[in-house]
């Protein structure tokens, strides 16, 4: 019998994440990342609305969303080549589910037809966990903005431009709200040494992961 599902709270936050089928990559050059971060931009808002796909540059650089519309407020993010993090705060009832469902099914469709490929992009429904406590916030928002650097894809964070992470710290892009975070710290300086102190750890934490998976594989 399938489980019985729990729905998602508004005023909540949750660590959104998923991965491509059979571990594929979903983000093969710089244009795919791009459109991922538009995409999820135009859909925090709800509709009617075109779809995203059929707007042009110039109708997307003179979207207005109206803030009364909002569904989620992406507090941090990271995309990476097989999988992406979020982490959401529910604004409307049913917010999470209904933007994820826009999001997905529209960068599905992109990338299947760029590609010339059919079938599912995702490994099924996305996972969620709820974030209970505001350390686990913080711990939460640390441990997405960390990914490229554990995963050996970049040596510096602030250059991963695919994260949440050079808006928390240079206030590049716009496609999130740090502020939810950056508030519990005295400057952006401090959520970097918050950030930094975990590098070495978390980075064995990898390799040790990597090793065990080998040796057991």
């Amino acid at each position: 019998m399938p489980g019985r599902i729990i729905p998602l709270v508004t005023g909540q936050f949750y660590h959104i994440f998923n991965r491509g089928s059979d571990k594929r990559n979903i983000f093969l050059q710089s244009r795919d990342y791009k459109r991922f971060q538009y995409t999820f931009y135009y859909y925090q808002y709800a509709g009617p609305k075109r779809r995203f796909s059929k707007l042009s540059k110039l109708d997307f650089k003179n979207f207005q969303p109206d803030p009364a519309k909002k569904l989620v407020e992406i507090i941090a993010y990271c995309l990476m080549p097989n999988h992406f993090h979020f982490l959401i705060k529910q604004l409307k009832d049913g917010g999470i589910p209904n933007f994820m469902s826009s999001l997905c099914n529209s960068y599905t469709k992109y990338f299947n037809i760029k590609n010339r490929r059919v079938g599912p992009l995702l490994q099924g429904k996305y996972q969620n966990v709820l974030i209970e406590s505001e350390e686990q916030l913080l711990h939460v928002s640390r441990y997405i903005h960390l990914n490229p650097i554990v995963s050996g894809i970049t040596k510096n964070l602030i250059n991963y431009q695919w994260s949440s992470y050079p808006e928390y710290i240079a206030g590049y892009n716009h496609f999130c709200q740090p502020k939810e975070v950056l508030s519990l710290f005295p400057s952006p300086r401090k959520y970097q040494e918050f950030v930094d102190n975990q590098i070495d750890y978390a980075t064995t934490l990898e390799i040790i992961k990597h090793q065990v998976i080998d040796i057991n594989g």
